[in-house]
């Protein structure tokens, strides 16, 4: 049975989330999967049963909390600004972005899931960001201030696409703000180190119950 309208995709997520605060940005709200959420245990193949691609907008991934983080604690970054929430997941970086006082914030994520909930979490939080479910990665980076990439690097051959991306809109004049916890794809080579923190997460999602996880820029 596959969800296939955003009405279904939006009560698919109520149901299998809890709003709950991540440790690292507890002035936000999200729909997120936890121990007692039906969704934490789903398999593969029952993922698969469903037409649910893995619910990556499901957890506050440390990435993504950090570069939140430091938006909330360097408004100036976004402030009046239009960003783009690459890769958005939950939306938690865009909807930080926002509440940090973004003109307008465009999230992209190819799993139509995460525009569903998206919208439940910026409703949570009384803000508004706009989606769209288009590859951004077929045509150079839209005309916007900045671009926002929370935990981008997980796959090798898709974090080097995002990489030239990101450098080609960089190159044209376009801040670049990138969060990770130290995956193994990420090059650290060529790039500036602007914030450093301790992500609390949890072990099913991650190799240890504390990420040390940076936010990195492209230098001018």
């Amino acid at each position: 049975m596959i969800i296939q309208t955003l009405e279904g995709r939006h009560a698919f997520v109520l149901e299998n989330t809890r709003l709950q605060q991540p440790p690292h940005t507890p002035e936000l709200n999200l729909h997120l999967a936890d121990e007692v959420t039906p969704i934490w245990r789903l398999t593969e193949e029952a993922l698969a049963e469903i037409g649910l691609p893995p619910p990556f907008w499901a957890f506050a991934w440390a990435g993504g909390q950090a570069l939140a983080r430091y938006i909330l604690d360097h408004p100036e970054e976004v402030a009046g600004k239009r960003a783009i929430d690459f890769a958005s997941g939950s939306g938690i970086v865009g909807i930080a972005a926002m509440k940090a006082g973004a003109g307008h914030v465009l999230a992209a994520d190819i799993d139509p899931f995460c525009g569903a909930a998206l919208a439940a979490n910026a409703q949570a939080n009384g803000v508004r960001v706009d989606y769209t479910d288009q590859n951004l990665l077929d045509a150079p980076a839209p005309d916007v201030d900045v671009i926002l990439a929370g935990d981008i690097c997980y796959e090798q051959p898709l974090a080097a696409q995002v990489m030239d991306w990101l450098a080609a809109a960089h190159v044209r004049g376009t801040r670049v703000l990138i969060g990770d916890p130290g995956r193994s794809y990420f090059p650290r080579v060529g790039l500036e180190k602007l914030a450093e923190y301790q992500v609390p997460t949890t072990r099913e999602l991650e190799d240890r119950e504390v990420k040390k996880t940076a936010v990195w820029t492209l230098p001018a």
